[in-house]
């Protein structure tokens, strides 16, 4: 049964160039429309994947600070009809810190949202225009005191290991950025993700990304700093103080089911993996046709089950229980992982061990891709 509920509004002002996520810019929305089929994916969802409250519910983009905030009420009125909401329930939506966006974030609040994860991005202007943003740094820090005045939880993002970028440079960013307070921040390395702009213009010469060596210093300078500051790691990219973690996220990353309704939204029900058509045309006609925005439902082999489960929860400080993922998927412990590679990244500091539990150290963290694949049992990387 679903524990979360993932929203996915598609819409953007404007395409930012490194970003490969399903977003779209359109003159015009019809909030009308997009709320009656919003409702009616969540109703197919919630018969299939019903029975047990939410603990979290996440608007994601795109970018949901566009949406209307009372159809951010009418879907929330919805979910807790449909499912019920457990005590303490979180409800994060993502949110550019334009003026115009913030100016709802009391409507947003009022509607329910108790969560919001800002997509400050950099407090430098010129990293700022590189990353395609539409706010500058002033604008951005305004966005951030009033979210903090108006939700009960902030944290926000930024991008760093960007060209030519220094260690004296992110330094001075992360300073100030744990300076503000809130009690998660999201930091992400640069990444040049296949059919973005990013991508075209570094094929063309257009900038050279940093070095991978000074973006794993970057990585490790990023680890030391938040620790320091009360907010250490608990996944590779997100650090927050002990009880302020993303509940949202980390049912993601514990491998537990989630409904995902929207354009390209996924979700796990009951080891069967969903997918919403992309494009948001598509998915509207999908739900006009057939009542539900669904592409593909399919059921996951055991043994991909566990690969997709080991993918996630190591990339957790927590790291995961392999008696209980043995339990779950029917495969003997021993079969998960390759004992001899388990054994060889454990003596280099890499990976650390405690009875059923494995978990890469911080150290092994900016080698996470390498330690995997090094890792998880053949079997299953190719499942």
């Amino acid at each position: 049964m679903a524990r979360a509920l993932y929203i996915h509004w598609p819409f953007c002002l404007a395409k930012c160039p490194y970003c490969d996520f399903n977003s779209h810019v359109r003159e015009q929305v019809d909030s009308a429309a997009w709320q009656a089929a919003l409702l009616a994916d969540m109703r197919h969802e919630a018969d299939l994947a019903g029975g047990e409250a939410l603990t979290s519910v996440f608007f994601g983009g795109g970018t949901p600070s566009l949406m209307p905030p009372a159809l951010v009420g009418k879907l929330l009125q919805e979910a807790e009809k449909l499912w019920g909401f457990a005590p303490g329930v979180e409800i994060t939506l993502e949110a550019n810190p334009s003026s115009v966006e913030a100016a709802n974030f009391a409507a947003l609040a009022a509607a329910g949202v108790n969560r919001v994860s800002l997509g400050v991005q950099s407090l430098d202007d010129a990293a700022l225009r590189f990353l395609g943003r539409l706010h500058d740094a002033s604008e951005g820090l305004n966005a951030l005191e009033l979210a903090q005045n108006t939700f009960q939880r902030v944290s926000f993002d930024l991008i760093y290991a960007l060209p030519g970028q220094t260690e004296a440079h992110w330094r001075e960013q992360l300073a100030r950025a744990v300076q503000f307070g809130t009690s998660h921040l999201s930091l992400y390395q640069l990444t040049i993700e296949p059919g973005t702009r990013f991508e075209t213009d570094v094929r063309r010469g257009g900038f050279v990304p940093l070095d991978d060596d000074e973006a794993a210093h970057l990585f490790l300078v990023t680890a030391e700093m938040t620790a320091a500051a009360g907010l250490p790691a608990y996944e590779i990219s997100n650090h927050a103080r002990p009880g302020e973690e993303s509940r949202h996220n980390l049912t993601y990353w514990r491998y537990q089911d989630y409904a995902g309704i929207g354009p390209g939204a996924h979700g796990r029900r009951d080891g069967t993996a969903t997918v919403r058509h992309r494009k948001p045309e598509n998915w509207l006609q999908a739900v006009a046709r057939n009542g539900h925005g669904l592409k593909e439902e399919r059921v996951l082999p055991l043994p991909e089950q566990a690969s997709e489960a080991l993918l996630m929860g190591l990339r957790l400080a927590e790291g995961l229980d392999l008696v209980a993922l043995s339990a779950r998927t029917g495969i003997a412990p021993d079969a998960l992982l390759r004992g001899n590679m388990v054994r060889q990244f454990e003596h280099l500091g890499l990976v650390w061990l405690d009875g059923p539990r494995v978990g890469v150290t911080p150290k092994g963290m900016p080698l996470l891709d390498a330690v995997l694949a090094g890792m998880v049992a053949d079997e299953l990387l190719l499942a």
